[in-house]
């Protein structure tokens, strides 16, 4: 029955309009992808954490070597420290020469002092140089000597001890080889760096690590394997011209025979092309005085005849066909000629930069002389007022 008016059909508002969608097929409910569960390995009793170049040697720094049960663990630490901090050498080596004097008071001490600096100095990377300095200044400072030597008698004992086992080393394995080759550097730079003051106060270096370097570089080229000889290549470029001014002022041709060693493994050796190429820049380097630049008093003009390194700075042409030339090549007039006549080298432009081509540039026939009107009006009031400054 009727309620007394018909009622109006409800009017669906926009936002509740809702297509109706296809049933079929359904949609797949996306997958929940849970994380396994990781445990963690933290634990609160873990080592106190200590960031990268931190060394617990500067914590105990100011209190001496209380905080140390050993001597081990004290000279191991500092050499850690250096390691990572070569710059706190000047600031923190006399402390610690201080401190080793107050403890390295037994020939077993002294002893086990050697040791860990000549293992430290050829098991770590790039710390045979201040190894070698460290080396230098304890020789120096360190005031026991003990029945066996002083610091340094004890080290010089310590690297014959390895060196003597050259033949053997150059030979072995590739681990063996890399410690055999770790050594030889260190010698290298303890030869730079150890200083050995004679009764008249002069400082001289020990003769004997002269003799040894030149014994080792003879091992390295009897045995020219490419690890062989790229070290022997370092340690020239190390102590090349030092060792060749000892030798010519005793009047020894050393050099000019570790030269025509490098040149023989060079033809006859069967080592890697980069190997070969390393051996000729040393050869290179040597011919020009190691790199060093004497200055002398009268000036003469460099030529090719009495400058080696004439042609260093020359700038590099490309002929036609992409083959490189300098000044230096033989033909080079001829080539340089040649570039200079190639139609597409310099494009219809005459030294003085005058256009030949007869056409017009595209971009440049665009510019008009004349000055847009407000740029002419600024440019105006600019040099009116810089003439009115210039009057007062």
């Amino acid at each position: 029955m009727s309620d007394g008016f018909d009622r109006a059909p409800e009017q669906t508002r926009p936002q509740d309009s809702v297509p109706q969608q296809n049933p079929e097929p359904a949609m797949a409910k996306p997958q929940v992808v849970v994380a396994p569960v990781l445990m963690s390995k933290l634990s609160a009793n873990a080592p106190e954490f200590y960031p990268s170049g931190y060394s617990s040697y500067t914590e105990s720094y100011e209190d001496g070597c209380e905080d140390y049960p050993t001597l081990s663990e004290y000279v191991q630490d500092f050499l850690n420290h250096l390691t990572e901090q070569p710059g706190s050498f000047e600031t923190e080596i006399e402390q610690f020469s201080d401190t080793l004097n107050g403890w390295v008071t037994t020939d077993d001490a002294l002893q086990e002092l050697v040791e860990l600096i000549y293992q430290q100095a050829t098991s770590i990377q790039n710390f045979s140089y201040m190894g070698a300095r460290l080396c230098n200044y304890l020789s120096h400072h360190l005031t026991i000597s003990s029945q066996s030597g002083n610091f340094r008698q004890l080290l010089l004992q310590r690297c014959r001890t390895e060196y003597e086992l050259r033949d053997q080393a150059a030979k072995g394995d590739e681990a063996t080889r890399k410690r055999f080759h770790a050594f030889v550097l260190f010698l290298g730079e303890l030869y730079l760096n150890l200083e050995i003051k004679g009764t008249n106060g002069q400082v001289t270096r020990a003769d004997i690590l002269q003799v040894g370097l030149r014994e080792l570089l003879n091992t390295l080229f009897s045995n020219p394997m490419d690890d062989n000889l790229i070290c022997a290549v370092k340690l020239l470029k190390l102590t090349g011209s030092v060792l060749e001014d000892a030798w010519k002022e005793k009047g020894k041709t050393d050099m000019e025979e570790v030269i025509q060693r490098i040149e023989n493994v060079v033809l006859d050796a069967n080592c890697s092309r980069d190997v070969k190429q390393m051996l000729l820049k040393l050869v290179e380097l040597r011919s020009s005085n190691w790199g060093r630049v004497h200055v002398t008093s009268t000036y003469r003009e460099a030529t090719p005849e009495n400058d080696p390194n004439y042609f260093m700075n020359e700038p590099t042409f490309y002929t036609s066909d992409g083959v490189p030339f300098t000044a230096a090549d033989p033909d080079y007039q001829e080539k340089y000629q040649e570039l200079l006549e190639r139609e597409d080298f310099f494009p219809d432009y005459e030294e003085n930069g005058t256009d030949l081509s007869g056409a017009g540039d595209p971009y440049l026939d665009d510019i008009d002389d004349e000055m847009d009107p407000e740029i002419e009006e600024a440019y105006e009031k600019f040099c009116l007022e810089s003439e009115r400054k210039r009057k007062q």
